[in-house]
């Protein structure tokens, strides 16, 4: 298995998956990053660019993870890009990776750079239907980001739905937290959604609900079953 985690900012993908990402490439799996924008315009109080990659590189380091694949969209105007343009960059990093599963934003977070990203990963895991040579996905699941899918009003959309459940433990749950720790600027105290206490408290919520100690949990957009993993 080879997975594609495909978010707008950096942290994006530690706060959605990091625990998971950890446990994965510790397992021996081949785990990359896709990042929309190393930018850190209109971040108030967040470091300098080169702070930022150096934080990012610092974060994946903790987690086991290769060197990700970084855009310069522009932050926080993801919806000023043309679709086109965001869905090509995606598709160039599946076939460079080889990825077979996707992890990406949920299509309902408040954070409207996660909406047109989400929208572009979706397009762009149809590549293996539309062009020879790429191999098709075996699943595309979208993530939770503490701070905007929970902060998402009702409305027309439909909101996250957890069904996937991915179990952490306590060892990579505190490899998730290192890591935030790792991003200057993120977290904040409780009872805002990215402090540890909520951080740590969804671990254990979700893992309630699968069963286990602490998990991550997903929404499942797409997932295709053979005879040997149904």
């Amino acid at each position: 298995m080879r997975v594609l985690i495909v978010v707008a900012h950096p942290d994006d993908e530690v706060l959605g998956c990091g625990a998971t990402m950890a446990a994965l490439a510790q397992a021996g799996t081949e785990v990359c990053c896709c990042i929309g924008s190393g930018s850190v315009d209109a971040r108030n109080g967040r470091p300098e660019p080169a702070e930022l990659l150096t934080d990012m590189h610092k974060a994946h380091a903790l987690l086991g993870l290769s060197n990700p694949i970084v855009g310069d969209f522009p932050n926080i105007r993801f919806n000023t890009v043309p679709h086109l343009e965001m869905v090509r960059f995606v598709e160039k990093a599946i076939e460079e990776t080889g990825a077979d599963t996707i992890y990406t934003h949920h299509p309902h977070d408040l954070n409207d750079d996660h909406l047109h990203l989400s929208r572009a990963c979706q397009a762009a895991a149809r590549l293996s239907q539309r062009r020879s040579g790429v191999a098709p996905l075996r699943a595309l699941y979208f993530m939770e980001i503490l701070s905007s899918t929970d902060w998402a009003f009702a409305g027309a959309a439909t909101p996250f739905c957890a069904d996937t459940f991915f179990e952490i433990g306590e060892e990579m749950l505190q490899k998730k937290l290192d890591a935030l720790a790792a991003y200057r600027g993120v977290m904040r105290d409780f009872p805002h959604p990215r402090s540890g206490e909520v951080v740590r408290g969804l671990a254990a919520y979700r893992g309630g609900q699968a069963g286990v100690k602490y998990a991550e949990a997903f929404q499942t957009a797409f997932r295709a079953f053979s005879a040997r993993n149904a």
